[in-house]
């Protein structure tokens, strides 16, 4: 019976988000129910439909939330080598940041890989104000591979920074999905960190 009284509407979408993300996390992007979620907090699943307009849209909320949480993450990393004393080194920095990505996906495998498992239908955008939240995490990167750069190279720091979170993604999904292991590959942490080194030491940086 659903409880569709107990909560307004922002309330309840916090309540659908933060359930949904629950069980994204328990259950991966494959085995994710809408019904399972409705179930959960005592509603309907067309509740859910009519908060978040429809089931794609469910599942990029779900996810930006990933992205709130992944940025907060780095940054957490980040902050355990300050831009003060001798851990200010860029390249203490960077490698911090390369093994935070590792280290966030390692912890949470279901969100993480939904991320990338969810594909909007074709022709459907990327609702703005989603995209301006995950924005969030690709800033964290770009200031740190800008900091790493002699300041004539500030400029290119965006598109480097993309280029390098492509190349340190490849590497961690190998990692997790078992390709290195079958390559013979030991060390992808290490082996990501060094590719992420020489492409920043041939844009300028001193590392």
């Amino acid at each position: 019976m659903g409880r569709r009284s107990d909560h307004n509407r922002e309330e309840l979408e916090a309540l659908i988000l933060a359930e949904g993300h629950r069980h994204m996390a328990e259950a991966g992007f494959a085995k994710f129910s809408s019904r399972e979620v409705a179930k959960r907090i005592g509603y309907s699943v067309g509740t859910l439909y009519n908060v978040f307009g429809s089931y794609d849209r469910l599942i990029v909320a779900i996810n930006t939330r990933t992205f709130h949480l992944w940025a907060a993450y780095l940054e957490h990393c980040l902050a355990s080598n300050p831009k003060d004393g001798r851990e200010s080194r860029p390249e203490t920095r960077i490698a911090a940041l390369v093994e935070g990505y590792f280290s966030f996906a390692r912890e949470n495998t279901n969100i993480w890989m939904a991320i990338y498992d969810h594909r909007l239908p074709p022709g459907i955008p990327m609702p703005e104000d989603y995209a301006r939240q995950r924005a969030v995490l690709t800033e964290v990167v770009v200031r740190e591979v800008a900091a790493a750069l002699p300041p004539e190279s500030g400029a290119i720091a965006p598109r480097l920074a993309r280029s390098l979170v492509a190349t340190v993604h490849g590497h961690c999904t190998f990692a997790l999905n078992g390709s290195f292991a079958l390559l013979g590959e030991t060390d992808p942490l290490e082996m990501a960190t060094a590719r992420v080194r020489e492409s920043l030491r041939a844009a300028g940086a001193r590392l």
